[in-house]
């Protein structure tokens, strides 16, 4: 394996348990990043010589190299995809007593790149990295070894994909299914697999979506940026009184009715409502029509994809946080999340507290959440806690 080499001083980060290498922090005389392909994997030096450990790189990339090995000269091969793959699904056989879950989660599980989530026998792959992309065929071996799945689907279609200079076409192997069922809280959910968002599923909000619904006993919900209905149809299974489900797109919306039909038969007529729109128009249309909600879920979208975007994405989620609590009753409860890793914890609870404030009512804090456990956090990498919720009753 060939050297790469850092400038004096960019070790540290690395040293502290840190997975990534940024362009300017690699020695670009002793290592030209231009004599290395995609995907090639190098050991990682400091400017003195020292071990850092075992990389792959993508000289096209703003993140130019991804240690996956704090040894040198170790490729990610066969042996060692298994080797951590295995103790991926070692860990979420110990978390979960169904195989419906996120196998692995890239640097979380010392994979930079790869995500799978599991179906029961369908898996949905994502490959974000040049390097993870030259080992696709080792991926489909390991897995086909120690899962023996129906189908994978290769969800291409990610922006970071371009970013790696990857083609973002779907593949698909076996008889992947349009629309799955799967097990989640006591419920059972219809999700859309070929069609979805992201991989299909959010598995990521399963711990938060089952502690909102302790609030959902005799409530009248709004589930807004709804998709297939993981909170709405969660709390009507937990003795909602209503459920009213909010997206922009008409498959989210049909999905989540039904989803919320079938885990909640006791409601019946105008109980279950679909909206489908724009959020921040429809939040307006009930506020000036007098509709409100003793339980909100807020559950939007990434506002704030890059960092140049901090700005705007915050506007939009003061904004949509504003509106959201206008609709929420005295007493009622609210859960508002953020999936942009650039917005920090504190930020969007700010946002919470500006919003009680300007209306002159106050919120207290029930529970502070992130990702779930089969989403791991790697602990030297904040850029891997992107998920954040907060639960929280109007107390006035």
């Amino acid at each position: 394996m060939r050297t790469l080499w850092l400038n004096k001083g960019e070790d540290r980060r690395l040293r502290a348990g840190h997975l990534w290498i940024f362009g300017n922090e690699v020695d670009g005389k002793r290592s030209p990043l231009s004599a290395f392909s995609p995907g090639e994997a190098v050991t990682v030096r400091d400017a003195r010589g020292g071990i850092i450990g075992s990389a792959f790189v993508n000289p096209h990339s703003l993140i130019c190299a991804r240690l996956y090995s704090r040894t040198p000269d170790t490729e990610l091969d066969a042996g060692l995809l298994r080797q951590r793959l295995q103790a991926a699904l070692a860990l979420r056989t110990r978390l979960f007593d169904q195989p419906y879950y996120r196998l692995c989660h890239g640097e979380g599980d010392l994979l930079p790149g790869l995500i799978i989530d599991r179906f029961g026998d369908h898996l949905t792959l994502q490959l974000g990295t040049a390097g993870m992309e030259a080992r696709r065929e080792a991926i489909a071996a390991c897995l086909d070894e120690l899962l023996h799945p129906a189908s994978l689907l290769w969800d291409n279609d990610l922006a970071s994909r371009s970013l790696e200079g990857l083609s973002r076409e779907n593949v698909l192997s076996g008889p992947v299914p349009r629309r799955l069922e799967l097990p989640e809280n006591g419920c059972t959910f219809t999700a859309p697999l070929l069609d979805g968002q992201k991989t299909g599923w959010f598995y990521d909000q399963r711990v938060n979506r089952l502690e909102a619904a302790r609030y959902a006993q005799g409530a009248d919900v709004l589930d807004i940026f709804c998709y297939a209905g993981g909170f709405g149809a969660t709390a009507a299974a937990r003795g909602a009184r209503s459920v009213t489900f909010l997206d922009a797109s008409p498959q989210a919306v049909e999905l989540a009715g039904a989803n919320a039909a079938r885990n909640a038969p006791q409601l019946t007529g105008d109980a279950i409502r679909t909206l489908c729109g724009d959020a921040f128009d429809l939040l307006r249309e009930l506020h000036d029509s007098g509709r409100r909600f003793s339980l909100i879920c807020l559950d939007p979208p990434a506002f704030i994809k890059r960092r140049k975007d901090a700005a705007q994405g915050l506007a939009a989620y003061r904004k949509i946080n504003a509106l959201a609590l206008q609709l929420l009753s005295p007493g009622g409860v609210i859960a508002s999340c953020s999936c942009s890793h650039h917005l920090p914890a504190d930020e969007l609870r700010h946002c919470l507290g500006q919003a009680a404030a300007r209306r002159k009512t106050a919120l207290r804090l029930l529970f502070a959440g992130g990702q779930g456990p089969d989403h791991p956090v790697h602990a030297a990498m904040p850029e891997t806690a992107y998920l954040k919720c907060f639960i929280a009753q109007r107390a006035d």
